[in-house]
């Protein structure tokens, strides 16, 4: 996909990078299979394999092809690469002890949103938040919270290369309401999350700021729709979530 580089790029580098991705959402494969998934000749796929391999990025079980532990040390240095990201786990942690929800701690990374943190309360439902999943932001409470602090223009940009495209009948798929929804997030401080992303679960999100005064991210908590009353949701929750947040930014100032 066009990222809006300058169009230097490595052909090489990229199916590199496709084949780490494919040995990922395979959870393993041979070359075969590989060649076969990504339309390419096994001669190549295997030429990268091997690359991969003596880089220590992947390992090789009979023939069989996984990625490595080397991804770990890397997940563990972006994970806490900001102040930001470090301690945003504890208050994920709290909000989901506090309201018994599944909660979670996104940011937003080239227009996609990436859940960094989750943690699931005593009567918390599965939902799509796992660990390092990208998702579209304009279908979730924490990414209309992200949105909400972004200049109108960047979140312009956003929906120009991403879309709105729909995961339930509830998902925003028009511009306007969006941004009209963006608005009311504003002003109330917190947002939404109407089975938007997956039928049958509702959540609540709260942006939080970084020390420079620009979005860090967002704190949400998800909960069965048919738990939660409309008190709780729209009145105790949003409460809770806006006090998690305003102590992780006043950690977060602190030098």
């Amino acid at each position: 996909m066009n990222t809006g580089n300058d169009g230097r790029r490595l052909r090489t580098t990229t199916t590199s990078l496709a084949v780490i991705e494919q040995l990922r959402e395979l959870d393993g494969a041979r070359v075969t299979e590989l060649a076969t998934e990504m339309d390419l000749a096994p001669s190549t796929v295997h030429a990268h394999l091997a690359t991969l391999v003596d880089e220590e990025y992947v390992v090789k079980s009979g023939d069989i092809y996984h990625l490595s532990l080397q991804f770990l040390g890397l997940a563990d240095y972006v994970r806490n690469r900001r102040k930001a990201y470090r301690i945003a786990e504890s208050y994920t942690e709290q909000l989901a002890e506090e309201t018994d929800c599944r909660a979670v701690f996104a940011v937003e990374e080239n227009g996609r949103g990436v859940y960094m943190y989750t943690y699931s309360g005593k009567h918390a439902v599965w939902t799509y938040s796992t660990v390092g999943k990208r998702f579209y932001l304009h279908q979730t409470a924490v990414g209309k919270a992200i949105l909400s602090r972004l200049p109108t223009d960047r979140v312009e940009r956003i929906l120009d290369r991403w879309g709105l495209p729909a995961a339930t009948e509830n998902t925003i798929t028009d511009r306007a309401t969006l941004f009209e929804q963006l608005d009311a997030v504003e002003e109330r401080g917190c947002s939404f999350n109407h089975e938007e992303q997956l039928e049958g679960v509702k959540a609540v999100g709260v942006p939080v700021e970084d020390r420079d005064g620009r979005v860090a991210g967002a704190f949400s908590v998800a909960s069965p729709a048919n738990r939660v009353t409309e008190e709780h949701f729209e009145e105790d929750l949003p409460t809770i979530l806006l006090g998690v947040a305003n102590e992780f930014e006043l950690e977060n100032s602190l030098t």
